[in-house]
This record gives C-alpha cells, structure tokens and sequence, in this order.
C-alpha cells in the first residue's frame, strides 16, 4: 500500500494507480491499494471505494470506517466528582461516577457523621440534618485509582470544604 504526491498528471498515469486532487498536489495510491479503482484515476464526483472508504466529491478527501478504542472516562488524583452511593455499611461506603466505582471509607467522612445501622443503614449528622444512604448523590474527591484490565477503581474523600452530600432521596 504505496502513498506518495507528485506534481504532475503524466506521473500519475504512468504508475497506473488511484488518484485524487489535493490543493496543487495530486496523491497516488497505487494499484495493490484497491485495483477496482484503477480504471478511474482521477475522481471529480463522489467514488465508493468498496470496502475500503470512500472519495468525497470535488474535495479530493477519501474517508474510511474505523475501528478503535479508548479511554473515555479516567479520573486522575484530586479530580472531584458527583456520584451516587450504591452501598452503605460501617467501614464506609460505595458510589458509582459513571463506570467508575469509588470506595469512601469511615475514616474519610466527616468525624460528626456516625453510621446508622438498620433497614437503611446510612451515615447521620449528630442533628439528622444530613444523611448518606443508598441512591444519595454526594461530591467527593479522589485521593487514589487503581486500573485493572476491565475496571476502574478509587478511592475518594467527603472530608473536605464543599464536598459531602448534594441529594438526598428521603428529604425529596
């Protein structure tokens, strides 16, 4: 799968292969790229490239399907995030911030919270005025990941200015 530019037309039609214009350049694919093609050197409309993409109208642009993967979503240290808890028990508790799971333990929730525990265990202010329990959205802070093949996993703080709950669904 040979690219190269030249500058004129006779070069490309002595190498035989695709080609299409590009500003003054004119680009050659050669013939092992797509031999269907050859018979058409030069494009002017729009050409299906079979397939392998397809050649733009009037622009010389050749566009072609990709397959790919990426990293969509990674929270980096110290990044704050808006999750919703999905399990509370005394060590601590587990929220989700998209695919991400996010473990904040006791020793990271403010020391006037206290865990409750019963039917809905949670995490109470000593005046019930905040409560953390299951479905609560809360903002916290990441202070660590770790990556594994198929997860992401942190470790996150609500013990800090502007972070803790931001709804809860027993006061709505």
């Amino acid at each position: 799968m040979g690219i190269r530019s030249v500058e004129k037309e006779k070069q490309k039609k002595k190498k035989g292969g695709f080609a299409f214009r590009h500003h003054q350049t004119v680009t050659i694919i050669s013939p092992d790229w797509q031999r269907q093609e050859a018979r058409e050197p030069w494009i002017d409309g729009g050409s299906d490239c079979g397939r392998h993409g397809f050649v733009v109208a009037m622009t010389g642009f050749v566009t072609f399907p990709v397959k790919y993967q990426c990293v969509v979503f990674r929270p980096f240290k110290g990044e704050i995030l808006e999750a919703v808890v999905t399990m509370v028990n005394k060590m601590g508790f587990f929220a989700e911030a998209g695919p991400v799971q996010i473990f904040v333990s006791n020793h990271l929730i403010p020391d006037d919270m206290e865990f409750q525990s019963g039917d809905a265990p949670n995490y109470t202010t000593s005046d019930g005025s905040v409560k953390i329990q299951k479905d609560s959205e809360v903002r916290l802070k990441i202070i660590g990941t770790r990556v594994d093949a198929t997860e992401i996993f942190c470790i996150g703080t609500i013990k800090d200015d502007f972070l803790g709950v931001i709804n809860d669904p027993a006061s709505t």
